[in-house]
């Protein structure tokens, strides 16, 4: 599992170890990992001509210090100062003791990057708030403009360390390189999307790091929470979902929801509502029936809400199934019908002992919440922990990057698997027949909703195929049982 941590969290670690450590180890530490990433970039040092674009910070001490052993393996090593009467002082002499330059010229540094075959960017570390400012934003579009690998230290300069926001130009990186620990911004879009390839380098933090505010599973981790039938299994024990989707406009979305159970790991499953029919047509397996949840027989789990539609027996469905005790998803039109049943965490949800597990993209969290879309979009961690305490529910924020949070605090899930082939009609019921399966087999809302994510996003890789190419939903369920199974395989 990869854990990020706040930069608070990361600072007190930090001067815990620094005062344990002779003066400037833990840079020297830094700078030597930052220094072997940047040479298998370049596939070796000798020859190559590397810049460094260097801020007043610690972070731009890093970058000089990484300079200085590539420039003693044979690069050309030249640092452009954004600051150079606050450029890190000791750097600088062991930049200049390896043969490096400094310029503090701006324009000179732009034709600098222009010709490099490695940026190194230093300009602003983990503390940065804001877009880039002055001259470090024509140093940026020179580096996205040129043919040269960028590489961020600890952080693309310009992206907000704890909430993924980018609010103004940031440097778009090929490679990050963080130490000790990873960042929020880094495991969460947007700034993910600015970041490349991320390496961590350890460099001691572990021991005085608390808890991490983000973490991203691994295939090891979701293995360790799927559900595997024994030898006395029988359906009941693998968990009965309930479905509650479809109409007569949307009948396909019944369709999809059910396929994501079956596909995903469900002993059974009970359909109830208009599209019965489409759904024994293709699953005949599927035991339906065309009344309330409350009358389709026991269930672990009901998943509500997909192609409802907006009519009044939509309502009675979502109420119906929010007054059993067992775990409910929502998604889809069950969302904009729960917003209407009352104020959140003291309407439908009021009360209930069963766990309610939530499934909107950002439109309908925005919704949720009152707020516009663009700022869901702009602060996900932010808005996803919002909406979980608002309602006391669990919520799956769906996204380019998608999100889980338990409501009460604790730390966010950031799912790492996916496509943007997955953005196709049909592909969020298939996620929540999935997640709802993974539910009634007796998993929390929040493992879930994490296993989910992460199984989804793996069988849209694979239904893309290598050289990525477009899918239907119906397609996606298809693909979920092999992603099981890569999972699987994996940690075995």
């Amino acid at each position: 599992m990869r854990s990020a941590h706040t930069v608070h969290d990361v600072r007190a670690a930090e001067a815990a170890l620094m005062a344990r450590l002779p003066e400037g180890a833990l840079m020297q530490r830094a700078a030597t990992g930052l220094a072997a990433v940047c040479a298998g970039v370049l596939g070796g040092a000798y020859g190559t001509r590397v810049v460094l674009l260097v801020g007043s910070g610690a972070n731009g001490g890093d970058a000089l210090y990484a300079g200085a052993r590539l420039a003693r393996r044979g690069a050309s090593v030249t640092a452009v100062l954004l600051s150079p009467g606050k450029a890190y002082p000791d750097g600088l002499a062991a930049l200049r003791s390896a043969g490096g330059r400094t310029t503090g010229d701006p324009a000179a540094g732009e034709e600098l990057v222009r010709r490099a075959d490695l940026v190194v960017d230093g300009i602003v570390g983990i503390g940065g708030r804001g877009g880039l400012r002055g001259a470090a934003v024509p140093l940026a579009r020179a580096a996205a403009g040129s043919g040269a690998a960028v590489v961020a230290v600890d952080l693309p300069s310009g992206v907000d360390a704890d909430t993924g926001e980018v609010a103004g130009e940031a440097v778009r990186a090929d490679v990050t390189v963080t130490f000790g620990t990873h960042k929020p911004g880094l495991l969460v879009d947007p700034a993910a999307g600015f970041a490349g390839t991320v390496h961590l380098v350890d460099i001691g933090l572990g021991p005085d790091l608390p808890g991490p505010a983000v973490q991203a599973l691994q295939h090891a981790d979701v293995a360790a929470l799927l559900p595997v039938p024994g030898a006395r299994s029988d359906k009941y024990r693998r968990g009965v979902l309930g479905v509650a989707a479809g109409s007569a406009r949307y009948p396909g979305a019944a369709v999809l929801a059910v396929a994501g159970a079956l596909h995903g790991g469900a002993g059974a499953v009970r359909y109830a509502g208009s599209a019965a029919r489409e759904v024994i047509a293709r699953f005949p397996e599927t035991l339906v029936s065309t009344g309330r949840p409350s009358q389709a027989g026991r269930v672990q789990a009901w998943a509500v809400g997909p192609g409802a539609g907006e009519d009044a027996s939509a309502r009675v469905a979502l109420e119906d199934a929010l007054a059993s005790d067992v775990p409910v998803l929502v998604d889809a039109d069950g969302l904009r019908h729960l917003k209407g049943l009352g104020r959140p965490a003291r309407g439908a949800l009021a009360g209930r002992t069963a766990e309610v597990l939530l499934t909107p993209h950002a439109g309908e969290a925005a919704a949720l919440l009152d707020v516009a879309r663009e700022d869901v979009e702009a602060r996900r961690l932010e808005h996803v922990r919002r909406l979980a305490d608002a309602y006391g529910a669990t919520v799956l924020l769906k996204g380019s990057t998608t999100l889980v949070a338990a409501p009460g605090g604790g730390p966010v899930r950031a799912n790492p698997t996916g496509t943007g082939w997955l953005a196709t009609a049909g592909s969020g019921d298939v996620l929540s027949g999935l997640a709802g399966s993974l539910l009634a087999s007796g998993l929390s809302a929040f493992d879930a909703g994490s296993a989910a994510a992460y199984l989804h996003g793996l069988a849209g890789r694979r239904a893309a195929g290598r050289d990525g190419a477009p899918f239907g939903a119906h397609e996606l369920a298809g693909e979920l049982p092999a992603a099981w199974r890569d999972v699987r395989g994996a940690a075995h």
